[in-house]
């Protein structure tokens, strides 16, 4: 039997999407490497509410799904080829992750999240809405 992955892999000579939710942020200290790659904004957004936002020990946030709990969460969605994509995932450490990420309007994007493990010794930001709008209260303080 022959399998053919065209009826059920996604295109990938296309942009692909991507929801960052911490320093690739526009403004933000990591913006560069998307910017680097050629990555175009295409919208800031928020998750659905199904989010917990954290404050990982090493300084990056991690976005947990959760079943119970959570609340929308500020992000940006951008668009690369799928070659910068492939660079850029490769890249990414761990306790983070690239996963589907529920926005508002209930699409399901690639997007940043982090390992359930990583967030025992992490500080539990949600409340403050978003990465930048807490990055924003240790400038204040």
């Amino acid at each position: 039997m022959q399998n053919d992955m065209s009826k059920t892999a996604p295109a990938t000579d296309g942009p692909i999407r991507l929801v960052v939710v911490g320093a690739h942020l526009s403004g933000m200290p990591l913006n560069h490497e998307l910017a680097s790659l050629g990555a175009e904004l295409v919208r800031a957004d928020t998750t659905a509410p199904v989010y917990r936002l954290f404050a990982l020990p090493e300084g990056k946030p991690g976005l947990l799904r959760v079943t119970a709990g959570g609340a929308a969460i500020s992000v940006e969605l951008w668009t690369l080829s799928a070659a910068a994509f492939g660079r850029f995932v490769n890249a990414i450490p761990a306790p983070l992750s690239i996963g589907k990420v529920q926005l508002s309007d209930g699409s399901a994007e690639s997007g940043f999240l982090v390992e359930h493990a990583a967030i025992v010794t992490a500080r539990d930001i949600t409340s403050f809405g978003g990465w930048r709008e807490f990055r924003q209260t240790l400038q204040i303080a």
